[in-house]
């Protein structure tokens, strides 16, 4: 696929993901530039990828970008911005963050304004291409550049666009967050599967496949998730006994406040970068 020069600022597992997917996807290995400071992650890259052009230096990619991702930690994403704002406002690529709770407008003023910037909650299962992701994109950026951002992103997973930067909060707190609510129910059924004397191999077996089916069926039947519930919940069984016993104990509520809490740390965070590059 010919889509011209996509250029990563930072080498780590989602990056990683990203150029597997799109190379996998078809993207030209030789239209993929990284820059990564790290040597032994850079070595690594350089291993997998040994197509690609892999380096130390920032500037090198970004003056050869037609898109720039924006793939290190929140926290150093204004100096590593700054940094490349000249460079930057030259070339004026199309500006793709999955840095989490950081603003377009943050972004866009840090690189130097009049940018178009998209950007993008990722989750843990664009590891293995399994992921599902939300992007928002400024005000400018044309419909063809989301289309772009988007058939990028796309290749670790289904890419979900909202209209409102505010609704990234919900993605990363249901999708984000997501992956770890699961694997916390999965790590209960093993621990108790060894409990009640199934051997380890077993008690994990049993929890990820049940997982993986009940997640299969949830995707592919065209009955609602209460439907589903039902089908297994017979009247006077053990599924019954096990979900009488979440709901005398308020476990929905409990969970909901859960996910609530989880939305709310994801605003204020948002709301903190924001006040702060005020300041």
């Amino acid at each position: 696929m010919d889509s011209g020069k996509i250029a990563f600022i930072g080498g780590g597992n989602m990056a990683h993901a990203l150029i597997s997917g799109m190379l996998s996807a078809d993207f030209k290995a030789s239209s993929i530039l990284v820059s990564e400071p790290i040597s032994e992650a850079r070595n690594s890259l350089i291993k997998k990828f040994p197509e690609t052009l892999i380096t130390d230096n920032n500037e090198e990619v970004v003056n050869q970008a037609d898109y720039l991702l924006l793939a290190v930690k929140p926290q150093i994403l204004p100096k590593v911005c700054k940094s490349l704002k000249n460079t930057v406002q030259i070339k004026k690529p199309l500006i793709i963050s999955i840095a989490a709770g950081v603003l377009c407008d943050d972004i866009n003023s840090w690189l130097g304004g009049n940018l178009s910037v998209v950007r993008v909650m990722p989750n843990q299962p664009a590891l293995l291409r399994l992921g599902v992701s939300g992007m928002f994109a400024n005000e400018n950026t044309s419909l063809q550049e989301q289309t772009i951002a988007k058939n990028i992103i796309s290749t670790t997973g289904p890419v979900i666009t909202f209209p409102n930067e505010s609704d990234i909060n919900a993605v990363t707190a249901i999708s984000g967050s997501g992956p770890a609510y699961f694997y916390t129910l999965i790590n209960i059924l093993i621990t108790k599967a060894r409990e009640m004397g199934l051997d380890s191999q077993s008690a994990q077996t049993l929890a990820i496949e049940t997982a993986r089916g009940a997640a299969a069926i949830a995707k592919e039947s065209q009955e609602d998730i209460e439907t589903l519930i039902s089908k297994v919940r017979s009247p006077g069984g053990t599924t019954a006994a096990a979900l009488d016993y979440l709901d005398d104990r308020n476990f929905k509520d409990i969970f909901s406040s859960a996910i609530d809490a989880a939305h709310k740390r994801a605003e204020e965070l948002a709301n903190h970068t924001e006040d702060h590059n005020k300041g």
